[in-house]
């Protein structure tokens, strides 16, 4: 699934929140922090952006009546849980039969609404970035050695705007509070832990956790020095402790990672179960955290020095950097 990364990138948010009040005092029909969503009777469909098969999720680019701005909706099929099983199963699922033949039959099955539910997720309003974001794309194998990052990307960053207000929101306590699982307060090795919107909360073995640090200017893996490991040990020891006391899970059940490149620029933890897989959880993009400690450990600047490797899409600004300086073929051999 598309991750969340540019220049203006927005934060998705469920139709269910959309009728929270913003502890700002900013009004509930400001098109920048809620979608209009409450059913799909006002949505225009415009095309299909992108569909996966394998994790049955599609995403839409459409408006809402009424509004100039346009919108990105993802639609994702809810997993099955232990609460509605015995639902789905019950003899209120009608079935069709689909094929039988000897030992082996399919059907097709219509199962009551509570347990027949999608996801909602909105980008609105969209930002022609994030169409191109959620759209189907090539993708290309990016190796950054240390001259690529300082001449290149960052060059890329420093030059780009980068929306993360929401980020400051929720450090800030100003949106999201109520989702937090653990706080630590402290402005230097602190973070706070909370669901990222990919897990509906409602299974285990999907857990997917959020640790977004409370000192700014750490963007990346690249800005980790030696002088960051008591923030990294405090992250990963707290984050696990936090998660076996609130959903009994032992650290050895925690893929923990960070992604290079990643959804947005502030220092942020993936906290994912090993039975999930997660988007982005991939070698070409995921680096565990505690090698991400040794490696710092073994090297103060390791990750100033270290090439490293990761995909970008065909539309990516960055790509287009990459391809200009002549570190990416113009076009696939």
């Amino acid at each position: 699934m598309a991750e969340k990364r540019r220049a203006e990138d927005a934060e998705p948010i469920t139709a269910q929140e959309t009728k929270k009040a913003k502890s700002d005092g900013t009004k509930q029909d400001d098109p920048h922090w809620a979608t209009p969503l409450s059913s799909f009777q006002d949505f225009e469909m415009i095309k299909i952006l992108n569909d996966h098969p394998k994790t049955k999720s599609v995403f839409v680019h459409g408006k809402f009546k009424g509004r100039e701005e346009e919108a990105v909706v993802i639609l994702e099929k809810t997993p099955f849980s232990e609460e509605t099983l015995p639902i789905a199963l019950s003899g209120e699922t009608k079935l069709k039969v689909g094929l039988k033949n000897d030992i082996y039959g399919n059907y097709h099955g219509t199962p009551p609404a509570q347990v027949n539910g999608i996801k909602v997720s909105v980008v609105y309003p969209a930002t022609p970035k994030h169409l191109v974001k959620y759209s189907q794309q090539e993708s290309y194998l990016v190796q950054e050695t240390e001259d690529d990052y300082k001449n290149i990307t960052l060059p890329f960053l420093e030059k780009e705007a980068f929306r993360i207000q929401w980020v400051y929101n929720i450090l800030e306590h100003k949106m999201e509070s109520e989702r937090i699982v653990y706080e630590d307060p402290d402005k230097e090795t602190g973070f706070i832990l909370l669901p990222d919107m990919k897990w509906d909360l409602k299974q285990v073995n999907d857990l997917y956790l959020i640790a977004i640090v409370h000192k700014h200017g750490i963007r990346s893996l690249r800005d980790l020095t030696a002088k960051h490991l008591p923030l990294l040990h405090n992250i990963l020891k707290k984050g696990q402790q936090a998660i076996r006391e609130k959903f009994n899970i032992p650290p050895c059940k925690l893929r923990i990672y960070l992604h290079y490149q990643p959804s947005y620029y502030h220092l942020h933890v993936h906290f994912t179960h090993l039975n999930f897989d997660a988007p982005g959880s991939g070698v070409e993009r995921a680096h565990l955290l505690t090698d991400v400690i040794e490696h710092l450990e073994m090297m103060t600047d390791y990750y100033t020095k270290k090439t490293l490797s990761f995909c970008l899409r065909e539309n990516d600004q960055l790509l287009a950097e990459f391809k200009k300086a002549g570190r990416v073929p113009e076009k696939s051999v």
